[in-house]
């Protein structure tokens, strides 16, 4: 399936305009069968995240290694990582062994290709043939993401990356999105049935060049503060947005005509969730989902206009027709709830950014480089599945991340994370029960990796690696073990689960 991903927010109070069901607590009584036989379960990860080899084969530097190698991470990087580069065959057995229907990763865009168009780096190729061909040896889907926080440094030295049109109309005969796209598409089209071009789009596009906290860290003051190097924080989050739907879209149209027959692509659009609060919903709903509203009806919401005013890029009708319908399922990326309160006085102000057109305020917002526990709201991803479903025509849908933060380190009873994803499924479960048109969970993530906001620090894998030990040696939690019963047809209690500890070696010291 082939997508961009977005973050959309729900209100809590009016669920039941909705149609949405609150069972309370979601246990585990369900088992495999009950879901749809068709329905896939996975796990995942990205590729600055858990390869490592950075500088290895030819790899030059993303964005995401000059974001890394800045310091925000407090010393940590990827040039590491989890290593899966040379131990992903040792992976691949763990997901076998767990029985994961599906993995997902993303292509570092950098080991293709180094200069970010041009020649390909026969090394890049070869490593992504061989997990592709590893995963379906042992007959787990590859699900793949083209983008993932991490286009080359080379193109944002060149001219600024997704802030410039040369991304998507390059001066070349394609544009340099389009060429990486079309080899992904050449090299790997035949094994791989579902794609994601741009991993969040609409996070990605406010948090790296509004705020300034992920990469490429443009934003402009005060929006930004002391992270802000270059950057309008007023325009370049729709600037970004806009372009990388216009990429979207052009790597589906040219899919479709180059590629169509040579497997079954499904195009989609990944989605982070979160629940919101109560006042504004429809017009904070409509700013968020501002990636989403083109993919479905061709062009932004009319509110969302009506705010930003000139600030928001206009499609032209042949860009409208192009993007409109160019994905096959939405895809979901939830964690957590929040609540909203009307902040309409944002309005009033000049300049304004992205978070200040949202005229809505968090309330008891849990900073994104928290450590603690996420809290088990399952409800919420069933609101955002039941919104799909009533919004936007119940379109095929994917839940493509879900998962607990923990703090890492090397104990493998993790409980709290066992009961987070038993809690979810059962929210998927009965978001299906109530019509919905879900057809795949992912957990995130499958290892311990390095994670966007805390490095290290804090892990959602189901399998720990030792980062300390010369081999990086992996593994799995109580919550693999767990998952790995489930998904094996097994119905497995809480209390099973803890005797699990008492056969779990020590780690070494």
């Amino acid at each position: 399936m082939f997508g961009v991903s977005l973050q959309i927010f729900l209100i809590i109070t009016p669920l039941s305009a909705l149609g949405v069901q609150c069972h309370g607590y979601y246990s585990n009584e369900y088992i495999r069968s009950d879901f749809p036989p068709d329905f896939i379960f996975g796990s995942g990860t990205s590729a600055y995240q858990v390869e490592g080899a950075a500088n290895e084969d030819g790899r030059t530097p993303s964005i995401w290694d000059t974001f890394a190698h800045s310091g925000y991470y407090h010393g940590d990087d990827g040039d590491v990582a989890c290593d899966q580069y040379h131990k992903y065959k040792e992976d691949v057995q763990l997901m076998a062994d767990i029985g994961l229907d599906a993995y997902r990763f993303s292509i570092s865009w950098s080991r293709l290709l180094p200069n970010g168009r041009g020649l390909m780096n026969p090394k890049g190729v070869e490593y992504y043939n061989n997990l592709i061909n590893e995963l379906l040896r042992y007959g787990i889907q590859p699900h793949v993401t083209l983008v993932n926080y991490d286009h080359p440094q080379a193109l944002e030295d060149e001219y600024g990356g997704w802030v410039s049109r040369k991304m998507v109309y390059g001066f070349k005969l394609l544009e340099d999105f389009i060429v990486y796209a079309d080899v992904c598409f050449r090299e790997f089209g035949d094994r791989v049935q579902y794609w994601t071009t741009v991993n969040e789009p609409n996070v990605y596009s406010s948090g790296s060049y509004d705020t300034g906290i992920t990469p490429p860290q443009r934003c402009s003051p005060p929006f930004g503060g002391v992270n802000c190097r270059q950057g309008n924080s007023s325009t370049e989050p729709y600037l970004v947005a806009h372009h990388i739907l216009l990429a979207h879209a052009s790597a589906v149209k040219l899919y479709r005509k180059n590629y169509q027959e040579r497997t079954s692509l499904r195009r989609g659009e990944l989605m982070t969730s979160f629940l919101a609060g109560k006042l504004h919903f429809l017009l904070y709903l409509q700013i968020v989902c501002r990636v989403l509203d083109p993919l479905v009806f061709g062009d932004y919401p009319k509110i969302m206009r009506k705010i930003a005013g000139s600030r928001i890029p206009s499609f032209t009708k042949l860009e409208s027709e192009m993007v409109k319908g160019s994905f096959d399922f939405i895809g979901i990326i939830h964690y957590a709830v929040y609540k909203i309160k009307d902040n309409s006085a944002t309005l009033m102000t000049e300049p304004r950014d992205y978070y200040a057109d949202q005229a809505v305020k968090l309330v008891s917002e849990r900073d994104i480089f928290s450590t603690d526990e996420l809290p088990i709201t399952p409800w919420g991803l069933e609101g955002v599945l039941d919104y799909l479903k009533q919004v936007y025509g119940n379109p095929p849908v994917f839940v493509y991340e879900n998962g607990q933060l923990m703090q890492r380190n090397s104990a493998l009873e993790d409980t709290p994370r066992l009961e987070y994803i038993q809690a979810y499924m059962g929210g998927v479960l009965n978001a299906l029960r109530n019509g919905s048109n879900t057809k795949g969970y992912f957990t995130w993530s499958f290892l311990d990796v390095l994670e966007l906001f805390n490095g290290y620090e804090i892990a959602y894998g189901l399998v720990y690696v030792d980062m300390d030990g010369p081999d990086l040696k992996r593994y799995p939690k109580i919550s693999a073990r767990w998952y790995s019963q489930f998904l094996k047809g097994q119905k497995i209690d809480l209390e099973q689960i803890i005797e699990f500890e008492e056969n779990i070696s020590a780690l070494p010291s």
